[in-house]
């Protein structure tokens, strides 16, 4: 089950464990409990602190808990924790095995702080590369108070419950019986929504800083590639970011990224935070920003938790978001059948009737990767033809349990109340309607910018984005914008990553031409 050199890495890991772990398991004689048992097997044999009991008594099987002697910890997998899932396992271990964790001490304080009974469920499926954030999260919470407990549970193994609770999208997660959120959440969203003055507290400590030479807003490749030209000045430099990484983090195979042949948005997003995280940096997480105030000698960023920033220079790097139909029924079924990420929810809809909105490469790709998942895929496209690349047709049009629907405009999503069950579209050749009876709906129709909280200050196109020159300079001074919210044609994050550094050095030129004259009055 596992390679020779995955052995290997593992037992190296396991060297760094300081307590004993018991790995207890609750199996049947089913083909999965058997595998199961083998991984299990395999983790006992490369660790002498690390024993093996069959006697588990767990309702759901296969399942296994981590756990150490003497210490009140609830942490539990249910199913065969590889795939995506595998590092959670391993950092499960070496955190139940008494090595540390790389969270930051403040939010590890607030974890043992929690107060309550946290009883947390979270489905996910292998092959969602959203799903290991909020996993380890909830199970790193597990090991730290005795008063949260964690299940994480593979959705495809465990179809029943999937069904019974509606589950429709990964990660969801439940706490205490009762839905509590879905998709990707981290530690600190996690934490920051059970700890309810933590957003008040975050805000004042934020409002009290001193004001930056240059602010970026967003944390996307855009703004990661701002904040490291603008450190690598020696100006002080901020950056604060809603979700650091941004769509990056929702991207599953990188393969376009010039000098590294292949890589997944989570790894590419984390290895973008340390490379900024090396220089001297302030990066303020979980702040999204509400209102911009230009000011002749400091511009203002206020944001949703209270807090507000100033700054000499700011850049905009807000990025964009998945854009929507914008039909009745699709916010309803949100998470019931509609989905956005093929890969995070195409597993829970195996054997059942898809569609995908959408021919262009995201599209296309969608429906290629589906039609190996499900029973069937329809495609609707809203034009004429599809405007996906040639080698991405010829592979579609090969599937056999494929349909493509071209010049059809999707009017509403369709359901019983509780999930999808069909939409309704509209020839655009004839006029007539028709309606296709399925079970999920995966939107890809391109993006939106993030930019509606510009509005009334920084100039923007007519679809949203921010209108920059050949320097990143936007409509207001000392006001820069780079990215996916700009009209920068091609959303890539090379390109991305080129117009952050050119909005950066931009915005620092700014900075000595604007300070240049006050330094001469000061001399004279």
């Amino acid at each position: 089950m596992l390679d020779a050199n995955l052995k290997i890495q593992l037992q190296a890991y396991l060297e760094k464990l300081v307590r004993p772990i018991e790995l207890v398991a609750s199996v049947d004689d089913s083909a999965s409990s058997n595998e199961m048992l083998e991984l299990l097997q395999t983790i006992e044999s490369l660790s002498d602190k690390i024993a093996l009991s069959t006697h588990g008594k767990d309702a759901r099987k296969p399942s296994f808990a981590v756990t150490t002697p003497g210490q009140p910890i609830s942490l539990r997998f249910a199913g065969i924790p590889l795939g995506h899932e595998f590092t959670s396992l391993v950092l499960a271990l070496l955190q139940v095995g008494g090595h540390p964790s790389k969270a930051s001490a403040d939010v590890i304080e607030q974890v043992r702080n929690l107060q309550g009974s946290y009883r947390f469920e979270t489905y996910f499926s292998l092959s969602c590369q959203n799903c290991p954030d909020v996993v380890q999260a909830l199970n790193l919470m597990a090991v730290l108070n005795p008063a949260i407990e964690h299940v994480a549970i593979d959705g495809a193994l465990f179809q029943d419950e999937v069904e019974q609770r509606q589950v429709l999208s990964v990660p969801q997660v439940f706490l205490n019986g009762e839905p509590f959120a879905s998709g990707r959440m981290d530690l600190e969203q996690i934490v920051a929504r059970l700890d309810t003055g933590a957003a008040a507290r975050d805000a004042e400590k934020l409002s009290a800083k001193a004001p930056f030479d240059m602010l970026i807003v967003g944390g996307g490749p855009a703004g990661a590639a701002a904040a490291i030209y603008a450190a690598r000045k020696g100006i002080r430099t901020g950056v604060a970011a809603e979700r650091f990484g941004g769509q990056v983090l929702d991207t599953m195979a990188i393969e376009n990224f010039i000098s590294v042949k292949e890589t997944e948005g989570p790894r590419l997003a984390a290895e973008l935070q340390q490379h900024v995280q090396s220089y001297d940096v302030d990066l303020m997480n979980l702040q999204r920003a509400e209102k911009l105030i230009p000011g002749k000698e400091f511009i203002e960023v206020q944001f949703a938790n209270g807090a507000a920033l100033k700054a000499r220079s700011v850049v905009i790097s807000t990025g964009a978001r998945w854009r929507q139909m914008n039909v009745p029924g699709e916010n309803e079924y949100r998470n019931k059948g509609v989905a956005y990420c093929p890969h995070c929810d195409g597993p829970l809809f195996k054997g059942k009737r898809v569609a995908v909105i959408g021919g262009g490469n995201s599209g296309v790709e969608a429906a290629i990767d589906l039609a190996g998942i499900v029973s069937h895929v329809t495609l609707i496209e809203f034009d004429a033809q599809l405007r996906a690349d040639a080698v991405l047709q010829r592979k579609l049009h090969s599937l056999a349990n494929v349909k493509v629907i071209t010049s059809a405009q999707t009017t509403e999503v369709t359901g019983d109340g509780q999930k999808v069950d069909g939409l309704i579209y509209k020839d655009r050749k004839s006029g007539e309607t028709q309606t296709i009876e399925l079970e999920g709906i995966f939107v890809q129709i391109g993006l939106l910018p993030n930019s509606e909280w510009l509005k009334d200050t920084v100039k923007l196109s007519a679809r949203g984005e921010i209108e920059v020159d050949a320097r990143g300079q936007t409509s207001v001074p000392g006001v820069f914008a780079a990215g996916d919210v700009t009209t920068v044609p091609y959303k890539q994050i090379v390109i991305a990553m080129g117009e952050g550094s050119k909005a950066a050095l931009s915005a620092f030129d700014y900075l000595i031409r604007s300070s240049a004259p006050q330094e001469e009055a000061k001399a004279a």
